[in-house]
């Protein structure tokens, strides 16, 4: 028998179904219904108002008039005993059979009435069967040979043992005795057959075992039900297989409804039987069929609860309370759940204009669209009050757990034909508060790719943000031992380097570096700095042919086609794939670009005419030409083109085809185009493929995988990654130094204090630079200048000689400035070390 058969048979026993729910069952009424299937004796007709359970609106006794009722016996064959039955004559036989079964327990299916030596008929009413006052009836039934005889006699047991209790009997085994009764009938569900399994589960329900717990509640408080729901919920799901533990969702979700009616919405009972409701969906990812409705309402309070939310923190007054994580937790555990069975029934995008034909309360497909709609507008609302809030630095502590709710909304507009772009039309103009969730709130370990693919919705520092979290983190309270120590001669700093990064393993490297020069005594993150600084320096200098620099940018570079002179050319690309992303997980700038046509190629696209601007000006120029020239010169073989490329190799010319037989076909106005777009395929992605691809597959070592790196790079444009990588172009500004600037023993008012800026502000843009590397290690500041360092810079007041020169901390940012005596003095001394060979040699003199 199905679970939802089971339902059905358990209530139809009561044929008036009201609109308006009164009451819940008191106490004594709950004890009287389930003592009288232990004890069949009559059931009295009340004198009071009739009594109704509050569950899904469902009226569980039926009233009626004793004037017109009649009364009669039921004998039940197999247990010896009687029943006094009290109904009206035009009452059917099946509500009859109905009550019995609840008294009993003894299934609908099981029952026959025999009265005259007939068998009654279901449809049939007592007027029509002639039955009148003191009838007699005869109840044969087959119990012994029902399906799992056993667990019916488990669960029997276990009403009878609540029903004493409640009624008064001291039982101090009862909590014990119950959640004994419940483990073992979960032990003898069968685990192989779904549909035994099934038929076994609906004993629960036709027992009414969910309301029996109520009422136990309700008699003796939530601390004895607490303890005996936790101990069933837990053995469910780690006692049965998961295909077998699914099923008993039904039977958690009833007991959800039951105890959210008994306990008060956030009752600890309910929320209890809600936490295991969720943990069961998240590890089944199921939506049963049978609970379809019920689900359905669960899901509903939840959103209702977290709309209300919302709705608090556009108010100004309660601004600081949203939705709690806890909530938005199981909110989303039921949406993944519910997204799974809309999926499964529909493959493709659904049409918004079938869903208005199918009804609200039972389409999971209607109702997840509904939801949809109605918090994405709340979530407008409120973006539109945060962007107010961010513009007026008023900082909202309700707005925590808004980018988990955008995600699972951008995730069910997929499912819709047209409301993904909607839902992205939508935030469009919500790009302020977009960006200020992602710097604020975007952490490590969370899917924020939905963001990335909608780059032009956000900001270099949004972005730059999200793809760092793609990067190993690099932890500040690592041990010692624990990080990768170099020793790194500076007469040989790219072999040693080469040595230490390209050939350990990555996951090493990714947890720290600890770097010293050999022979120098410093060492710590203003080493590393100068490092990171110094072999990118080498690995893109020209002399060693790795890459090459952009004709009309210097700074940029793109890999060097004939770098195969090196016999090892393609291990150190995947060194200095390696270098770079490190060099970024570490947020150090090291002053070098990369060319647009190799910066496309790592993010996986196609590289194009306008992409070469930079790398090939003489390329470039040919090819516009090409193609603006007059068709008809073109066709008469002015150019005397073919579809191939010259190459130059090792001090020879080589010509490639761009395909075979290529050197044979002219090229003319009709194939123009495909000659160009061959050839710059071939000269920027062909003949250096196998460069980039040894690059990228160092990149991806350190960052963790190759989806991670393409990732990446397509979700930045160009000149962010500049910033990322290359830093500050600007000249460094005197006044954002100085108010990004403390002092230590010094005042800002001191006399060597208005000294130092002022012989700094009369410093050239070369000077500053070496200033800065001197006293940090760092040449390119981050793209905010300043204010984008980790700290402060310090001027600290030295006890050393005035005949000394400055010294530096690098690590933490510390000049030390002995008190010189005169401004003239101090200028000599800052012009000495501010000088390259000074400088550039780790800042102590």
């Amino acid at each position: 028998m199905s679970i939802t058969q089971s339902l059905l048979n358990n209530y139809i026993i009561y044929r008036t179904l009201q609109d308006n729910v009164r009451d819940p069952f008191s106490n004594s009424d709950l004890v009287s219904i389930f003592e009288a299937k232990q004890h069949p004796t009559p059931i009295p007709t009340p004198d009071h108002d009739p009594i109704t359970l509050n569950f899904d609106q469902i009226t569980l006794r039926n009233r009626y008039d004793s004037s017109n009722s009649i009364q009669f016996f039921v004998r039940l064959m197999s247990e010896g005993k009687t029943l006094v039955m009290h109904s009206r004559p035009n009452d059917k036989v099946y509500s009859i059979h109905a009550k019995i079964q609840m008294i009993t327990g003894i299934p609908i299916t099981e029952q026959r009435l025999i009265y005259g030596r007939k068998q009654l008929q279901f449809e049939q009413t007592l007027y029509e069967c002639m039955i009148s006052n003191d009838s007699g009836l005869q109840l044969v039934g087959r119990m012994r040979s029902c399906w799992h005889p056993e667990s019916w006699q488990i669960i029997d047991d276990l009403i009878s043992t609540i029903c004493r209790f409640c009624k008064g009997e001291k039982l101090g085994f009862c909590s014990a005795s119950v959640k004994r009764n419940l483990k073992h009938f979960l032990k003898l569900m069968p685990t192989k057959d779904v549909e035994l399994a099934k038929s076994f589960l609906s004993v629960l329900v036709s027992f009414c075992v969910p309301e029996a717990l109520v009422m136990l509640y309700k008699c003796t408080g939530k601390t004895l039900v607490v303890d005996i729901v936790r101990s069933f919920l837990t053995d469910i799901i780690y006692m049965l297989p998961q295909p077998i533990a699914s099923l008993c969702m039904p039977v958690v979700l009833k007991l959800c409804l039951l105890f959210r009616t008994s306990d008060g919405n956030y009752g600890d009972v309910y929320k209890l039987c809600r936490f295991h409701l969720v943990l069961m969906v998240k590890q089944f990812k199921s939506f049963n069929r049978s609970s379809n409705k019920q689900m359905l309402n669960f899901g509903s309070g939840l959103a209702w609860k977290i709309s209300e939310d919302l709705v608090l923190t556009m108010e100004e007054s309660t601004s600081n309370f949203g939705p709690s994580k806890n909530d938005i937790d199981r909110f989303v555990a039921f949406l993944r759940m519910l997204k799974v069975a809309v999926k499964n029934e529909s493959m493709t995008p659904i049409s918004i204009s079938t869903l208005y034909r199918l009804p609200l309360k039972t389409s999971r497909v209607k109702y997840l669209y509904v939801l949809f709609d109605d918090m994405l507008t709340k979530m407008v609302m409120c973006l539109d009050t945060m962007e107010d809030g961010v513009k007026k630095n008023k900082v909202n502590g309700g707005w925590s757990q808004y980018l988990v709710i955008l995600n699972e909304l951008n995730d069910i507009s997929k499912l819709y034909d047209g409301a993904e772009k909607d839902f992205w039309k939508r935030l469009r103009y919500n790009k302020v508060s977009l960006c200020y969730l992602v710097v604020s709130y975007a952490i490590r370990g969370e899917n924020y790719e939905w963001i990335l693919e909608h780059k032009e919705l956000t900001n270099f520092e949004s972005r730059s943000h999200l793809v760092r979290l793609l990067l190993p983190q690099v932890l500040d309270d690592v041990d010692y031992d624990d990080v990768y120590h170099m020793l790194v001669d500076r007469s040989q700093l790219l072999v040693d380097s080469f040595e230490y990064i390209a050939h350990d393993e990555p996951r090493h490297l990714r947890v720290g570096l600890n770097m010293e020069f050999l022979n120098e005594e410093a060492s710590g993150p203003g080493v590393l700095r100068e490092w990171f600084l110094l072999v990118c320096r080498e690995i893109f200098n020209h002399e060693i042919s790795l890459f090459i620099a952009c004709p009309n940018d210097c700074r940029r570079f793109f890999p060097n086609p004939a770098s195969k002179v090196n016999p090892m050319h393609l291990e150190y690309y995947n060194f200095a794939g390696r270098v770079i992303a490190l060099a970024l997980m570490h947020s150090i700038h090291v002053g070098i670009a990369f060319d647009r046509s190799f910066y496309l190629q790592l993010a996986g696209v196609n590289v194009s005419l306008e992409d070469i601007k930079d790398a090939e000006p003489y390329l470039y120029s040919s090819c516009k030409k090409i193609l603006d020239m007059d068709p008809i010169d073109v066709d008469q073989d002015v150019l005397g083109l073919t579809f191939v490329s010259d190459i130059q190799e090792f001090g020879s010319v080589k010509v490639d085809e761009f395909f075979p037989g290529g050197a044979h076909v002219t090229v003319n106005s009709r194939n123009r185009k495909e000659y160009v777009d061959l050839l710059i395929q071939h000269r920027f992605t062909k003949s250096v493929s196998e460069q980039i691809n040894a690059f990228a597959k160092g990149f991806s070592n350190i960052v963790g995988e190759e989806r991670i790196q393409k990732i990446f790079f397509k979700s930045l444009y160009l000149d962010d990654f500049d910033k990322m990588l290359y830093g500050n172009e600007s000249d460094l500004c005197v006044e954002d130094w100085k108010a990004h600037t403390v002092y230590r023993i010094y005042e800002e008012t001191d006399t060597q204090i208005r000294w130092f800026w002022k012989i700094v502000g009369e410093m050239t843009a070369k000077q500053r630079k070496a200033l800065l590397f001197f006293w940090t290690s760092i040449e390119y500041l981050p793209a905010n200048g300043f204010s984008g360092l980790v700290s402060k810079l310090m001027i600290h007041k030295s006890d050393e000689s005035i005949n000394r020169q400055p010294s530096s901390h690098t690590c933490f940012y510390q000049l030390c400035l002995p008190a010189y005596p005169s401004q003239s003095i101090m200028q000599s001394r800052l012009n000495f070390i501010t000088q390259d060979h000074v400088a550039y040699s780790f800042g102590s003199v």
